[in-house]
């Protein structure tokens, strides 16, 4: 029986289907078993490709913050919180269920901790004290991670009759389902230019007295 042309198990498909299982159960969904019997191979086999569940949940986080975008700090440190918060965002808001794990820190997760080593050095190159590059890049991510883990606009009912007369000032929040993601969107970018633009204030500042 000839061999097949690509291996049963691979680190990037035991990877895939592991963020398919979070992404559609939750965190506490992924067992090793449960991922065994998604592949339909026996959980032995897994520990081949990866030691244990907490490895495979760092290398599937690993994967997703790959796809965050540091390259805005070669043009100066403006357009780097942007587009770094922006495809933060992004990636984070693709895979929910996977927030609280990414959201504890960096780890030792290579693609993470690069990110973190491009955002901070593009600020202490513009001239941000070490104390201060620490700060927006904490600031910046409780932005990010509160906006990627659940929706302001679908935490509330549609039911237009829960408003009346007791809640008069959320007389339209029934309205808030119809348009969510532009919502949820618009007001990410009101926080986030309201961030940059204070921190402008505060780097002219600082720049001024050096």
């Amino acid at each position: 029986m000839p061999r097949p042309s690509t291996p049963r198990l691979s680190p990037d498909r035991i990877r895939r289907t592991g963020l398919e299982i979070i992404d559609a159960e939750g965190l506490e969904a992924l067992s090793m078993r449960r991922l065994a019997e998604r592949l339909d191979v026996r959980a032995a086999s897994l520990y081949n490709h990866v030691a244990t569940k907490e490895d495979l949940l760092h290398e599937i986080a690993d994967e997703v913050m790959r796809e965050v975008d540091v390259s805005g700090f070669a043009q100066d440190w403006i357009t780097g919180l942007r587009t770094w918060a922006r495809s933060y965002r992004a990636a984070l808001a693709g895979h929910p269920n996977l927030v609280p794990f990414i959201a504890y820190g960096p780890a030792r997760r290579d693609a993470a901790l690069r990110a973190a080593d491009a955002v901070h050095g593009g600020l202490t190159s513009a001239g941000w004290p070490q104390r201060y590059a620490t700060m927006i890049g904490a600031s910046t991510k409780y932005l990010v991670v509160g906006s990627a883990m659940g929706s302001f606009s679908h935490g509330f009912p549609a039911d237009a009759a829960l408003y009346t007369n007791r809640y008069p000032h959320l007389s339209r929040a029934h309205l808030l389902h119809q348009k969510a993601a532009e919502i949820d969107t618009a007001s990410f970018e009101l926080a986030l230019t309201a961030l940059i633009d204070g921190l402008k204030v505060q780097h002219q500042q600082l720049t001024a007295e050096t």
